[in-house]
């Protein structure tokens, strides 16, 4: 009788065990922030307003920016504090961090309860090349799950995905804002926050014309949905929902079929591709 009752026991701790571990994976999958995209260009005084709108700051809360990606990270800062202090008075503090700085836990709590993380401009794998496998990276995804908005503008659109384009190709040594031609084995990515999955984004996207490369990212990740943003517009991403805000469109390719790969200069075609246009307002949703 004995023995019968530790098992019983033991069954209803191991079942306990389990569904902590559910609900924990769970929250992991499906984070409590948001995420707010944006393409780049001009960010007008009614994107910003809605930014903070759903960021749902209280009086407590404060702004971090993550001015790495820029060139000039203390005046990509300051223009982003010029604007947002006329439109709240949350306290907006700069952290532009470095190699020696990325393991200061002080700096990293301080990240991760921000309510608002914004990521500028510039140099997505300068960026990138700051924050990844660091204390850094780890505080930006804990801040997400728990329930903060990470805000970002054309590179900073860039590092949110897992597989992020970094604007270089391999067959081609110099940079071109867009690609001539659609290419296997030519776009070239790495490692981004991965804090979207299954997306691909590229940004300034109607501006500098850059459908041969966003289509380009889907011959070499087919299962995944690549989305254009164009300039002063954003997505707003709950989840799995995303909506659009902001002065222009959002274009979404998806479900290449037919991928044939030509061993004559790595052209390709594509039997068939899904294509939508969407301006704001409009929503759809992403596996």
């Amino acid at each position: 009788m004995k023995k019968s009752s530790c098992s019983i026991l033991d069954y209803k701790r191991i079942i306990t065990i389990f569904i902590l571990f559910f609900c924990a994976s769970s929250q992991a999958q499906n984070p409590k922030g948001k995420l707010f995209i944006i393409g780049g260009g001009d960010r007008s005084d009614a994107l910003m307003t809605q930014l903070i709108s759903v960021a749902e700051l209280t009086t407590k809360d404060y702004i971090v920016v993550l001015p790495m990606s820029s060139g000039e990270p203390i005046e990509s800062f300051n223009y982003f504090k010029s604007q947002f202090k006329k439109l709240t008075p949350n306290p907006i503090i700069m952290m532009n961090y470095d190699k020696t700085m990325v393991n200061n836990k002080v700096l990293n709590d301080s990240l991760q309860n921000a309510k608002l993380i914004f990521i500028s401009g510039g140099d997505q794998t300068r960026f990138m090349d700051v924050v990844k496998n660091t204390s850094v990276y780890t505080a930006i995804h804990k801040a997400y799950e728990n329930g903060s908005t990470i805000a970002g503008t054309s590179a900073g659109a860039a590092v949110m995905c897992q597989h992020m384009i970094t604007g270089n190709q391999k067959l081609q040594t110099k940079y071109s804002e867009t690609f001539d031609n659609i290419r296997y084995d030519n776009l070239e990515t790495t490692v981004g926050l991965g804090l979207i999955k299954n997306v691909i984004i590229d940004q300034h996207f109607m501006k500098r014309s850059r459908y041969n490369r966003l289509i380009s990212a889907l011959v070499e990740f087919p299962d995944h949905i690549g989305i254009g943003i164009d300039e002063s517009t954003a997505l707003i991403v709950r989840n799995k929902e995303i909506e659009i805000a902001g002065e222009s469109e959002v274009i979404v390719v998806k479900k290449p079929k037919g991928i044939i790969k030509s061993r004559k200069n790595n052209l390709v075609s594509i039997k068939n591709l899904e294509m939508a246009i969407y301006f704001e307002g409009q929503k759809f949703k992403i596996k």
